[in-house]
């Protein structure tokens, strides 16, 4: 063997014997960043387990207590008044929905995603827009920030098959508070939350429901070179079962009825006295009655099928009208039916009707007062659930 092939072979040693340093060095570099980043985290409120444990054993104590505290007549089962359909006895409504509950064979729980991604210290998120109370909560850190439009459309197909609302709230580095991330939005995030609501009237999640945003979450850190954390599925399951049941409990909507003595309410007659009172036709065809803060209070809705529109209020003509209060959505309940009942007595005495339940019996004080007490202690409930009436959680438990 000749000296240039001996030269030639320790050359090509000392080639590969540095390839395999750089490699090894590169995986030392990356191994280190990850590991900054997942000891750099701050406690977050949203993701702390073992707080969401307490929380759902004291969420699970409180329920009980609220419901087993409680004596008073059940609700009177029906379904919200719509045009056309079958109208919800006014007294007392149950709004609770029964849960459907089924595995999804196509979608399976995956372990955590972890990628190399900027150390984040974000202030915490605040509980309006995602709250552990009653979402499913993903957090997403990326080393680079991602476009609003990225993260909205990169899991939309898979997202679409939830049965239930998800919410989207990234960490503004410049204003550095949480915001929603909207779709047409400009902004461009490095710490995202991602919260599927646990419970709404049709019942709580599905295991499948979350087996699906799971695994979205985990494909969407993937495409965003960044680091999925989300919480054990057995406990929100639990939390959420837990929580329907509470739900049902202090779900009631209260309705009373001004009905014709004989002659018929003028359209015309009907929309001055509701318009006089501050109420205004919404998309639903109803009279809806808002605070000053734009929140509902209670509704007007036509007992026959027709709704109420601005174009045809000059030509129809009614028997009957139902105020309607749904408790669970309306803050100081108590104060608000007070409203509602003298609204109803004021169009009873212009329309020359009268105030009454579905059995066509007269409302008196005696028939309210008990009625306006199980308002209270419901929202006495709520409050102590750290939910209350009226509140942006309430309005999306309720919904």
């Amino acid at each position: 063997m000749t000296d240039l092939q001996m030269g030639l072979i320790g050359l090509g040693g000392a080639a590969v014997v540095g390839v395999l340093a750089y490699n090894k060095w590169q995986e030392h570099k990356h191994r280190k960043l990850a590991e900054e980043l997942l000891s750099a985290r701050q406690a977050d409120v949203l993701l702390d387990e073992a707080a969401a444990d307490d929380r759902a054993d004291e969420y699970a104590g409180e329920a009980s207590r609220a419901i087993g505290d409680s004596h008073l007549p059940p609700a009177v089962a029906g379904a919200t008044a719509r045009a056309g359909q079958e109208r919800v006895e006014p007294l007392l409504r149950e709004a609770s929905a029964l849960a459907e509950r089924a595995s999804d064979s196509d979608a399976d729980a995956a372990g955590e995603t972890v990628h190399a991604a900027h150390p984040a210290h974000p202030t915490s998120a605040p509980l309006c827009l995602v709250s552990p109370a009653i979402d499913y909560i993903a957090a997403i850190e990326v080393s680079e920030p991602a476009a609003a439009y990225q993260i909205r459309e990169a899991q939309r197909a898979a997202l679409a098959r939830l049965g239930k609302t998800v919410n989207w709230i990234g960490f503004n580095e410049h204003s550095h508070e949480w915001e929603p991330i909207l779709e047409d939005g400009d902004g461009a995030y490095r710490h995202i939350r991602v919260g599927l609501q646990l419970v709404d009237r049709k019942g709580p999640v599905r295991d499948g429901d979350l087996s699906i945003f799971h695994v979205a979450i985990q494909d969407l850190a993937t495409e965003l070179m960044g680091v999925a954390e989300l919480p054990l599925r057995e406990p929100a399951l639990q939390l959420a079962s837990q929580l329907d049941e509470f739900c049902a409990g202090v779900d009631i909507q209260i309705g009373v009825n001004v009905i014709s003595q004989g002659q018929v309410f003028p359209g015309t007659k009907l929309r001055t006295l509701a318009e006089s009172a501050g109420m205004v036709i919404d998309a639903d065809g109803r009279f809806a009655r808002f605070d000053d803060e734009g929140n509902l209070l209670f509704v007007l809705l036509n007992q026959e099928t027709q709704g109420f529109s601005a174009e045809s209020m000059r030509a129809m003509s009614t028997h009957g009208v139902t105020f309607l209060l749904d408790v669970p959505r309306v803050a100081s309940g108590d104060r608000v039916l007070t409203q509602m009942l003298e609204l109803g007595r004021r169009f009873a005495d212009s329309l020359h009707g009268a105030l009454v339940d579905d059995n066509r019996r007269p409302l008196s004080e005696s028939a309210i007062e008990p009625i306006r007490r199980q308002v209270v202690q419901y929202q006495t409930a709520m409050a102590h659930r750290q939910l209350p009436a009226g509140g942006a959680l309430a309005r999306r438990l309720f919904s």
